[in-house]
């Protein structure tokens, strides 16, 4: 079985799925400091080493979890961190003057300018390219669904090279660079005083510069996703059981700020942007971006750094091309002649051997014991390596299930925004922007993270008889039940709102927005922990990172969705069902289209969930 000799298992847990955790961690934090107290007090007495329980409360602690070494009472008030971490001069980290919440404060900041700025671009970019843009309603649906994926593809660059040449803070500091430039684009593009329609080389100048702005955005954004975070935990030593006991409490806060961030996105910048101009709103966010940047670096010297470390990416593909460069090679009947590292005794964290995916195994076949040592990892890799591969072919179906909910869940930054435009806005006596009705999906979100922690959870403990209640499969899959259940809704909507004499009130819309944000807290955060759990130990951000691939390719494959449907709906000269009238289209079909692609997945799903065996379970 793979274990981990460092790295505890409430930091690991929470770090990749902080909304399950948000109320018993702090309960736990507090026990657990009590707790590691009398640990420390009675190790002095007694002179002896101790081991500390996770603090965090978690469903999968009695399941195959990674062992962990603590360090003696005397070396966990050590002057300097004991993690590895090192300062910005590339000395040992002292924790007096670095890391903790002294440097968390900075990196909390900088996330939440960006966030702002993030969601003050795509909560309303649908209306921007309709209105101002002029671009039709399928083909800005399909720009805001590419754009979109590609700033959840971008990720997996900045990962690699965070990984392998920059370190996590200079990619972050590059990133929020570009980043910043991309929003300063945006801003000039909408403070053109060019009308569109005057000419063509006007309108081509202005629309060649947003998007130029745009996807310098998705760049930026790439580099921040997957490092931030991961830095945030950095400046907590994990050998240290005060601090590690605080790590939770930085991913609460971190989890909270982005859903804030949204949240302002959606209701200040957007009402900005269409009550004062678009440009004025644009310069909001950028604003928040360089505040963010300016920030980040302030905080530069009291940051903790790690060294860097090899790749996982490359770890997959050496497997691959090892493989396929053997792939004449015969395989042996007996696996024990496989290439394996050496035994490291106590510490030998080897994964064991599986018979599944057996071509990957000529990755491993030893032709010269002598020659082993001098192999190049891309003609010969350790059994290890290619069950890390393994792995992640296990999880890839599950994966593939979860593409139909995000591009359901995609709906809201395009066609759901059309539809609230042919609506009424008008609440009260305010006028409520289209853009804004996704406010109910972060609400949504923002209340039931509790109620599932405190109400939902030890009811289905009761009824299942299980400390986790609901597996992660399980709960996914009512997520995707869910996401049906919205689709069907807003067709229903929209039917209504054709039929309608009057305008239909933008408020109808309210109940899909909040079903498909209850989705995500059943659907998403049961992905991040299925994904943390069952990836290798030494590719649980890969996991994640994977995770927001299937967000990518989920919203590449909805532009894509919109283009056939465009293209077979308006043939013979008919308007289609999303024309930029929807009063002449059928916008009720293609969100029934939807609901029924929700099902059919959802039913693929739950074949796949049967059939599904763990990389926790052995395989013979």
């Amino acid at each position: 079985m793979y274990t981990s000799p460092s790295q505890p298992d409430a930091f690991a847990a929470t770090h990749h799925s902080p909304l399950l955790r948000s109320l018993s961690l702090s309960l736990s934090c507090v026990c657990a400091r009590a707790r590691s107290l009398l640990l420390v007090l009675g190790s002095i007495i007694h002179g002896r080493r101790f081991q500390k329980r996770p603090i965090a409360h978690m469903e999968a602690a009695d399941e195959e979890r990674p062992l962990i070494h603590h360090l003696h009472p005397q070396e966990q008030y050590s002057e300097y961190t004991c993690d590895g971490t090192i300062d910005i001069d590339q000395k040992p980290a002292l924790k007096r003057s670095t890391g903790n919440w002294r440097a968390c404060f900075f990196i909390l900041g900088s996330e939440f300018n960006e966030c702002l700025s993030l969601f003050g671009v795509s909560k309303n970019l649908v209306k921007y390219l309709t209105r101002v843009l002029q671009e039709s309603n399928v083909n800005a649906a399909r720009s805001v669904s590419t754009w979109v994926g590609t700033c959840f593809f971008t990720p997996l660059l900045g990962a690699f090279m965070a990984d392998t040449y920059w370190g996590r803070y200079w990619t972050v500091v590059i990133s929020l660079s570009v980043y910043a430039v991309g929003m300063l684009t945006l801003t000039v593009s909408a403070s053109l005083r060019l009308p569109l329609h005057a000419s063509y080389y006007n309108g081509d100048v202005r629309r060649v510069v947003f998007y130029t702005g745009l996807y310098l955005v998705a760049l930026g954004s790439g580099g921040i996703k997957p490092c931030i975070s991961t830095l945030g935990a950095d400046q907590f030593d994990s050998t240290d059981l005060t601090e590690g006991a605080t790590k939770a409490s930085f991913f609460n806060w971190y989890y909270f700020l982005i859903n804030m961030g949204s949240l302002l996105s959606a209701t200040v910048i957007v009402w900005v942007q269409e009550n004062v101009g678009w440009g004025v709103g644009f310069a909001i966010a950028t604003v928040c971006m360089v505040l963010g940047l300016a920030m980040f670096v302030a905080g530069r010297r009291v940051y903790r750094y790690k060294k860097l470390g090899g790749s996982p990416l490359t770890r997959v593909c050496q497997v691959l091309v090892a493989a396929l460069r053997n792939h004449s090679l015969n395989l042996p009947d007996d696996s024990s002649a496989l290439h394996q590292l050496p035994s490291l005794g106590d510490r030998d964290y080897r994964i064991q051997h599986t018979s599944q995916f057996r071509f990957f195994d000529k990755a491993a076949i030893l032709s010269d014991e002598k020659a082993a040592a001098q192999a190049s990892p891309w003609r010969l890799c350790p059994v290890s390596q290619v069950e890390e591969l393994k792995m992640l072919l296990r999880i890839s179906p599950v994966w593939a299930s979860l593409l139909v909910f995000f591009v359901v869940t995609s709906q809201m930054t395009s066609t759901l925004i059309e539809q609230g435009m042919a609506m009424d806005g008008r609440v009260g006596p305010f006028t409520v922007p289209p853009a804004s009705l996704s406010s109910f999906n972060v609400i949504t979100v923002l209340v039931w993270v509790p109620v599932y922690d405190a109400l939902l959870l030890p009811l289905a403990r009761r009824v299942t008889g299980k400390d986790r209640g609901l597996s992660h499969l399980q709960r996914i899959g009512v997520g995707l039940a869910l996401s049906a259940v919205a689709m069907a809704y807003s067709a229903l909507v929209e039917t209504r709102r054709l039929a309608a004499a009057a305008p239909l009130g933008i408020m109808w819309q309210a109940p899909s927005y909040s079903v498909l944000g209850l989705a995500e807290v059943f659907t998403s955060v049961g992905m991040l922990e299925f994904f943390y759990e069952q990836s290798p130990e030494s590719m649980k951000s890969l996991g994640t990172a994977l995770a927001q691939l299937a967000i990518a390719v989920a919203f590449y494959l909805n532009s894509g969705v919109l283009s056939v449907v465009a293209a077979v709906t308006t043939r013979g000269g008919a308007a289609g069902w999303i024309p930029d009238n929807l009063d002449e289209g059928h916008l009720d079909y293609y969100f029934w289209m939807m609901a029924a692609l929700a099902l059919l997945n959802l039913l693929q799903f739950l074949h796949c969930s049967i059939r599904f065996r763990g990389n926790n379970t052995p395989s013979s």
